[in-house]
């Protein structure tokens, strides 16, 4: 097995893990708020209708939230607090979940072999190369609090 399909392998049971546990979570916090002071709240019609809906055509959300930075937990949450059923939940999360591993490992391993390649014998390059990244990644977050908070 190459490297590509072994770490694909390894993401995958990862995020089907990661993944089906935040809906678990979901589900049972769901199931709690649904006995709490927000039960209430869990029994109008508005809450319901959005609650069918969910269940109903939640699944592509699902799915596409794999392919989105920072919205699949949240998606896998709402899903299991929604309690959308499994029978829809499941392809969602074995079709989002495969995309995200094979993305992840496919340019994951891109990135560390021309990294790697990059560095090899050129400690100096490597560690400009490294500290470029770094460098933008922080300039991102730093950009997206700035547009948050001026909004």
């Amino acid at each position: 097995m190459d490297k590509v399909a072994l770490t694909a392998a390894g993401l995958y049971v990862i995020v089907l893990l990661r993944a089906g546990g935040t809906f678990a979570v979901g589900w049972l916090a769901g199931t709690g708020a649904r006995r709490g002071k927000l039960a209430e709240r869990f029994s109008h019609e508005r809450f319901r209708r959005v609650e069918r809906a969910i269940q109903r055509w939640g699944a592509p959300v699902v799915a596409v939230s794999f392919l989105t930075v920072g919205f699949q937990t949240a998606a896998n949450f709402l899903a299991g607090t929604m309690r959308m059923p499994l029978r829809r939940y499941l392809p969602a999360l074995l079709l989002g979940g495969a995309a995200w591993a094979l993305i992840y490992a496919t340019a994951g391993i891109g990135v560390l072999e021309l990294l790697a390649r990059l560095s090899a014998g050129q400690a100096a390059l490597a560690a400009a190369g490294l500290a470029a990244l770094v460098l933008a990644a922080w300039a991102v977050v730093t950009y997206r609090r700035r547009g948050r908070t001026a909004s």
